[in-house]
Parts: structure tokens; C-alpha cells; sequence
């Protein structure tokens, strides 16, 4: 055997035995590893870490990728929704949502068990806690890894979860109590973004491209305090053009008018043509309300704003109806066949999470991202959207200033809805008191670091990595992105199933989904691990009606699950599944009070 081929045996050897974990939970076996160095000095694997992890522990984040591109693009039901009506195609979403969710909740827990002893990862901010249909509330919230999941061993777990309950529900505690008791603790949390499945609509209609699963994780929590997701504005362009508006005397940042922006470009990239400045953001007629006079003030200085289907070098189309974060990759210069230069950048908002999660990318990639925080509503343009926040909701003054800021009289329940959406940003620590926001902010410790895994279900255009691909029946190749200021990897794991299509279907369904879609329950051997799946599985399916009572209690309102998230004949069955887990293992799932929706308690 020649050393290429040895070589080959061995990687594939050491990342068999280092993710073993995972591997294992989801009886899978790794056949090959490729690994391509997008950015940075190439170096022989195993012989360095990209970022504040160590080699094995990376090699577990980009199995986790790896696993849940791959169980969600083979069992979530890639295009099944593409001719639905919208209440169908919202279950197919959800259904999609809740194996991406599940696929990577239970790749970190296992990957925490093999965590040092003292470590935790907490999630600070995750997609799908809003809902975003067109930006209107008919969908409900989608199944989601949010707020306040801990990962880690089981002592520090519950010791982290009992901090997370009183930062919840103690006004008195906060944040400065919570961190404080972390730090003198001398136990280390890693904070985490998380989007398990980016592009869900995309997904779900079955799109050529784009749909991926996205972890940010950060050496430190994020300074956030309670479960949110709102819009944060956002423009994102090279580092040299905010540097040269700086030697002339020019602020870039998300309020700056466009044309002093066009300017800076010029002066920076001098000779490009306009045409050739390229501003990816989303589009749409829900989003005119909010950016259309965006649009028009780089139209207006002949900038090419993208159009779905525009090309990209990756020789892919570009789309705007979602996906913010995948572009950041992109931002940048490059020359067409003709040697001319073009410049890609990004402009208007995105959710909370991915604007956090592009804002982290930036450092790494030469990029300035400037961000301010908007509200959950599409009424008012960009220019005076990004005021809103600053108005003091407890002012005596509060309405009279909505008011001139919306430019016409506001009703009382107009005043009512911003006066909570600037609280809820407050109480979570989002406004710190600064015009704009840097990725800075969201740290308590303005040095920090980050490792960025990006795993594609589909073809990512901006970047050309390829999506999930069948190599052979029950073998297929799944690209992971691991990104830090140490470098930029692109590793290909093929990976084979262990069990038949089916049995591995099971495998990767949330145990709660199977006995919704009508697996009998009552005849499945029970097990103790069981109680802590179905708790998961609770946290993921339908955050917004569970109640943290204290670090061991979990109540469950019914009659908070809006039939969007769980339609009711399906919440009906739930009831049904969970009171007789109660029944007939009260010591396991002693953590559980279900509270009976009103119709039901009324009745008997």
C-alpha cells in the first residue's frame, strides 16, 4: 500500500474513533473523509486546531453538521410541501424543522458527554422562535433548538439549568447575577447560535439549492437573557471600504446614507462601475414596506441590486426570498473573464440569530457588519424602523413620539404592541444604549472567539458547496464548513447507514413525531432515556407553552400550542401520549404537570 493510500486509511480511522459518538447513536458508518482548505495555511490533519476547541472536539461539531444535513435531506421530505396549500405546506416545514432540530440536539448531546468536566454549551439564540410566513403570525413558531438548552454532563447541566431557571424568572437575578455566578464558579459556557435548518421554505418546496443547517459556537455566552428573536438591520461590506471612508472622514455603519457608501466604494476599488457593485438583500413585495426605499437609493447611483436567478461566479443562481447568512461567505471582490472588478455586498436585515451569526463570521473574513435593531413588524421604512427601539416605552411622552416617528396618529393598540416589543428587546438584552451594534456587543468579554459549522442539505450558491448527494443506496456524501480565525475547512464525510431506509428513519425522528403520525406507544418497550428524549423533544416542539416551575419541573400548557405549531387533533393525541408515559412511569416523568386546555378542565 503506498503512503497516499495509508494516509487515506488513517484519517478515516482517527475521525471513525474520534466521532464515534455520534456515529453510534445514529448507527452510521464513516467510508471516507475529503477535506479541502478554503482559507488559511493548509496544514496535515490532526496536526492543529482551527479555534479554541480541540482537534477531536471540531471533528465531533463537523460530524454534527455532517449528520443533520443528512438525516433531514433524506427523512424530512425534501419538496413534499411544493404543491400545498399554505397550511399544508406549514406542517411540511414543521415536520422538516422538528428532524433537523432533533438530528443536531442529539448529536450535541452526545458530543457533550465527551466535553472536559467543567464544560457546558449553552444556546443563546436560535431560529424559529418566530414566525416568519410572510412575515405575518399565521404559522406559529417553528421546532427549534432556543434559549436556554444546556449541553453538558449531567452535574453540570443541572447545575447550569438551575442558573437558567432563575435567570427566567427572577427579575432580581439578571444577567450580571447569572454571569457573575459563572465566572466565579470556574465553570467554562460556551455560548451558541443556532439555525438548524436555514432555508426551510426553500426546503420544503423542494428548491435546487440552499437549504443548510447552521451552529455558531463562541467561547463564552452570549450576552443575551431571556428566549428572543426579532429582525436586526444590517449592511456587511469589506473591512478597506470602511477603512478608506475613515481616512476621509466618514462613518460607515448601518445608518450611513447610501451615497456617502457609494462613495467610500469608489474611492476604495477606484474605476469599478457601478453596475458592477452588486447588493444582495432579501426581496419581495412583503419586505417593499420595510426596504424598498432601500433599494431605490442604490438604484439610484446605478448599483445592480440582485434579482432572483442572477448569477454567481459559483456559476449557481442567487435567491432572495431567505438565507442571509450563506451570502456572507460571498462579500467581497473578484474579476469576470472580461478582468473586470466586481464587488458583493449585503444590505437590508435579517433574523436576529443569523445577524448575529454573520456578524461573527466578519473578523475571520476582512468584513465590517454594522446592525441595528428593528421590531417584529413591517409598517415603517428602514430609515425610521431603526429609531424605533431608542423611544423609552415607559416615557410619558412614549405615543406622541411613536407617532411622529410613524408619521401619522397611532391607536392605542399600535402604541400597546411597540411599547412590548421594545420591552422584550430590553428585558433580553438587546439595546445597550449605542445607534448601532457590533458583534462586540453581544459578548460580555469583547474578546472572543468563535468556530462556525455550516452543513448543506442542498447546493449552497455562494460558496458552491454541493448539497447531500447519494452515492449508492444508503450511502451519501454530506459537505461540512468549519470556519474560525484559525482557517476555513470543507470536509466531505461519506457515510453509510447502518440500518435499512426505515429502521433509519426512526432513528432520526423525534420519538414524539413518530407517536403523533400514529406509532403505537403503549406497546413500545419504555426506557429511562426515554423520559429525557421526550423532555428534549417537549423543549423543541413547543417552547412557547412550557413553564420552567424550577430546574426539575416542566409545566405544559395546552392552551398555549397554537394549532399553526401542533394542529389539535395532534395536540389531542399528545395529551393522550403524555398522560399515560405519567401513568405508567410516574418516577420518571414526575417532571411533567400537564395543564388540561379550559374547554377540557371545564368538562371534566
Amino acid at each position: 500500500m503506498n503512503q497516499k493510500m495509508q494516509d487515506e486509511q488513517d484519517i478515516i480511522a482517527q475521525w471513525s474513533f474520534d466521532t464515534r459518538p455520534i456515529l453510534g447513536r445514529f448507527h452510521l458508518w464513516l467510508d471516507d473523509v475529503e477535506i479541502e482548505w478554503v482559507r488559511g495555511e493548509p496544514s496535515k490533519e490532526f496536526t492543529r486546531e482551527l479555534s479554541f476547541l480541540d482537534g477531536r472536539i471540531e471533528r465531533l461539531f463537523a460530524m454534527m453538521g455532517a449528520v443533520t444535513a443528512l438525516g433531514t435531506q433524506v427523512f424530512g421530505r425534501p419538496g413534499a410541501g411544493a404543491h400545498l396549500d399554505k397550511a399544508a405546506l406549514n406542517q411540511v416545514k414543521k415536520d422538516a424543522d422538528a428532524i433537523s432540530a432533533y438530528a443536531m440536539s442529539e448529536s450535541l448531546w452526545y458530543l457533550s458527554r465527551q466535553l472536559p468536566e467543567n464544560h457546558a454549551i449553552m444556546v443563546c439564540l436560535g431560529e424559529g422562535l418566530m414566525p416568519k410566513a410572510g412575515e405575518t403570525p399565521e404559522m406559529g413558531s417553528n421546532p427549534q433548538i432556543g434559549f436556554g438548552r444546556v449541553y453538558a454532563r449531567p452535574e453540570v447541566a443541572r447545575w447550569l439549568d438551575q442558573r437558567v431557571v432563575r435567570l427566567l424568572n427572577d427579575p432580581t437575578y439578571g444577567w450580571d447575577g447569572f454571569y457573575g455566578e459563572i465566572k466565579s464558579s470556574r465553570i467554562t459556557v460556551w455560548g451558541a447560535a443556532i439555525d438548524t435548518l436555514e432555508n426551510t421554505s426553500r426546503f420544503a418546496k423542494g428548491s435546487p439549492s440552499g437549504p443548510m443547517t447552521v451552529l455558531h459556537l463562541f467561547n463564552q455566552p452570549l450576552h443575551v437573557a431571556r428566549p428572543y428573536e426579532g429582525y436586526v438591520g444590517m449592511v456587511v461590506m469589506p473591512r478597506e471600504v470602511v477603512q478608506t471612508a475613515a481616512e476621509h472622514a466618514v462613518l460607515i455603519n448601518f445608518r450611513t446614507p447610501r451615497a456617502r457608501m457609494v462613495e467610500a466604494i469608489d474611492r476604495t476599488y477606484p474605476g469599478i462601475r457601478r453596475e458592477n457593485i452588486h447588493v444582495w438583500t432579501l426581496g419581495g413585495k412583503s419586505r417593499a414596506p420595510r426596504i424598498a426605499s432601500l433599494w431605490n437609493a442604490w438604484q439610484e447611483h446605478g448599483v445592480h441590486v440582485l434579482e432572483d436567478g442572477w448569477m454567481l461566479p459559483s456559476g449557481m443562481p442567487a435567491f432572495t426570498e431567505s438565507g442571509t447568512y450563506a451570502p456572507t461567505f460571498r462579500v467581497g471582490t473578484w474579476k469576470d473573464d472580461s478582468g473586470a472588478l466586481h464587488l458583493f455586498i449585503i444590505d437590508g436585515y435579517a433574523a436576529s440569530a443569523e445577524a448575529v451569526q454573520s456578524a461573527t463570521l466578519g473578523p475571520m473574513l476582512g468584513l465590517d457588519v454594522s446592525m441595528v435593531p428593528f421590531t417584529s413588524r413591517f409598517d415603517l421604512p428602514y430609515d425610521r424602523e431603526q429609531d424605533v427601539l431608542r423611544l423609552d416605552p415607559d416615557a410619558s411622552d412614549f405615543g406622541a413620539r411613536l407617532c411622529a416617528l410613524i408619521g401619522s396618529t397611532c391607536d392605542p393598540d399600535t402604541v400597546k404592541n411597540y411599547a412590548r416589543m421594545i420591552r422584550e428587546a430590553a428585558s433580553a438584552g438587546l439595546l445597550p444604549g449605542r445607534i448601532t451594534l457590533t458583534a462586540d456587543d453581544f459578548f460580555p468579554e469583547k474578546r472572543w472567539e468563535v468556530l462556525a459549522v455550516s452543513g448543506y442539505m442542498g447546493p449552497d450558491p455562494y460558496s458552491g458547496a454541493p448539497g447531500v448527494q447519494e452515492v449508492s443506496p444508503g450511502v451519501y456524501r454530506a459537505t461540512v464548513r468549519l470556519a474560525s480565525s484559525g482557517g476555513d475547512k470543507r470536509i466531505t464525510l461519506t457515510l453509510r447507514l447502518g440500518e435499512t431506509l426505515e429502521q433509519s428513519r426512526l432513528i432520526f425522528s423525534p420519538l414524539l413525531n413518530r407517536f403523533l403520525g400514529g406509532e403505537l406507544f403503549e406497546t413500545r418497550p419504555v426506557k429511562i432515556s426515554d423520559s429525557g428524549r421526550i423532555r428534549n423533544e417537549l423543549q423543541t416542539l413547543c417552547a412557547e407553552a412550557l413553564e420552567f416551575v424550577d430546574a426539575r419541573s416542566i409545566r405544559l400548557h395546552f392552551d398555549l400550542i397554537p394549532p399553526e405549531v401542533i394542529p389539535y387533533d395532534k395536540q389531542r393525541k399528545l395529551r393522550e401520549v403524555l398522560r399515560w408515559y405519567k401513568q405508567r412511569h410516574p418516577m420518571w416523568f414526575s417532571w411533567i404537570e400537564l395543564v388540561e386546555p379550559k374547554e377540557q378542565a371545564t368538562s371534566g
